[in-house]
């Protein structure tokens, strides 16, 4: 009877409570933002390159040009939430990548129009380091699989209805209004995330009363060096399953529109149909899997088992992708297309899970900023090695063959790379226990 109890006293536990919800949503809303704003040039791409008399090299360097900046921040970013309010940094960034995305309204040139790429890359690259540091802190582990997911889904929807927008300002507000209704749009997140902060610097923070004294001392204080983190094998597991779960991604949201319209000779309107509709099956399938993933660590299992078990069958199924540059049927294409999304859906809600578990309150900023600069040169990497392969072979062949290839190890680097999912003792914390 009591073993019962304690299961159902679990399993009310994966529940957030409405102080959780309202902060999940709010970070879920900044990165739905996060995913419109870096996702508006390629939108509104052929207005600006006809105004402006951009080539089709200095569109292809404004595309990759938000990821220089983006995944080298991602180290300072990642120091900075550990060494300062997290919610203030936070703030800062989502300011200044709105602020940028409201100017690149106003530019004149391809000069300016680069600068305000690489300054929305260095406001955005504050966005996980953040979320992590939020998430370790505030949530317990039989809540993080949720919490994640919620996140997750906004980073789904993001790129869709940003396309969706696209579509419905552009021929009514030209490029320039587009960036300038996106930009003050983006703005007004602030008014909610300002009054969270005010509420949480009176309150000392949201009280989680599963995160025990203990989880905090296992965890750890203080925050480890970047040095300790990249010592540890299962840093270098994360940083490499994140790699694979990105390059499918990008493929996603930068090739996928072309390859529909060109080879399977979609028309621009199923085109669209198909990748909303994928991108949102993948985000309900992060919540759907966040949920099930809380419910059963409630239920007994060990983190390792389910997250390992999400991470790792994420990809593997992802990997199915390989088929589509085979299948001769337009419909079967798009079955294995939405099949693929399903294995991102499933991994996508645990994989910071894992980070978070793993480094601790005090440490996971730093360590998401390196998990995610390293998953983020998949960003340099996918785009134009695509681009390359497509122009040469004249089809999409074999970059099927290398995304399914690259989803394949990032599945194996998740069960086999990371190692136990529990908080890392680091080195200094030992020794002063020691002592």
């Amino acid at each position: 009877m009591s073993e019962t109890s304690g299961t159902d006293r679990k399993a009310e536990e994966t529940r957030l409570p409405p102080a959780l919800s309202g902060l999940a949503i709010l970070l879920a809303v900044s990165i739905f933002i996060n995913y419109v704003d870096r996702g508006n040039l390629s939108v509104a791409a052929p207005l600006v390159k006809e105004e402006l008399g951009l080539t089709p090299a200095q569109l292809g360097i404004l595309f990759s040009s938000f990821f220089w900046t983006y995944s080298i921040f991602q180290i300072v970013s990642g120091w900075l939430v550990d060494r300062f309010a997290v919610n203030a940094v936070l703030a800062l960034g989502f300011s200044l990548w709105s602020a940028a995305t409201f100017a690149t309204g106003l530019v004149r040139g391809f000069t300016l129009l680069l600068a305000m790429r690489l300054i929305l890359g260095i406001g955005e690259s504050v966005a996980y380091p953040s979320y992590s540091k939020i998430i370790s802190r505030h949530f317990s582990e039989l809540r993080r699989g949720r919490a994640n997911s919620i996140i997750c889904a906004g980073q789904a929807s993001g790129p869709a209805v940003g396309a969706f927008l696209g579509g419905m300002l552009l021929p009514h507000v030209g490029w320039r209004g587009f960036f300038l209704v996106l930009g003050g749009a983006s703005s007004l997140w602030l008014v909610p995330w300002l009054i969270y902060m005010k509420k949480e610097s009176s309150a000392g923070r949201v009280a989680e009363s599963n995160l025990e004294q203990g989880e905090w001392n296992r965890a750890g204080a203080r925050s480890a060096s970047i040095l300790q983190i990249v010592s540890q094998r299962s840093a270098w597991g994360t940083f490499g399953g994140l790699f694979a779960y990105n390059y499918v991604w990008y493929f996603f949201i930068t090739w996928l529109p072309t390859y529909l319209t060109h080879e399977r000779h979609f028309s621009l309107q199923e085109m669209s149909a198909i990748t909303g509709l994928a991108l949102l099956i993948l985000a309900g399938t992060a919540l759907i899997s966040g949920w099930l993933s809380d419910r059963w660590i409630a239920a007994g299992g060990s983190a390792t088992r389910v997250r390992k078990t999400f991470t790792g069958a994420g990809p593997l199924i992802a990997s199915i992708i390989v088929l589509v540059g085979v299948v001769g049927s337009h419909q079967l294409a798009v079955v294995i297309l939405v099949v693929t999304c399903v294995g991102l859906g499933l991994c996508t809600s645990n994989l910071w899970a894992v980070t978070q578990t793993l480094a601790g309150p005090s440490t996971s900023g730093k360590w998401t900023g390196l998990q995610n600069f390293a998953g983020n040169l998949a960003g340099w990497i996918t785009p134009a090695l695509i681009g390359i392969i497509v122009q040469r072979t004249g089809n999409f062949f074999w970059a099927f063959v290398i995304t399914g290839a690259v989803s394949l190890l990032g599945s194996m680097s998740w069960i086999f790379l990371v190692g136990q999912i529990e908080p890392v003792r680091w080195q200094s914390q030992d020794s002063e226990v020691a002592a």
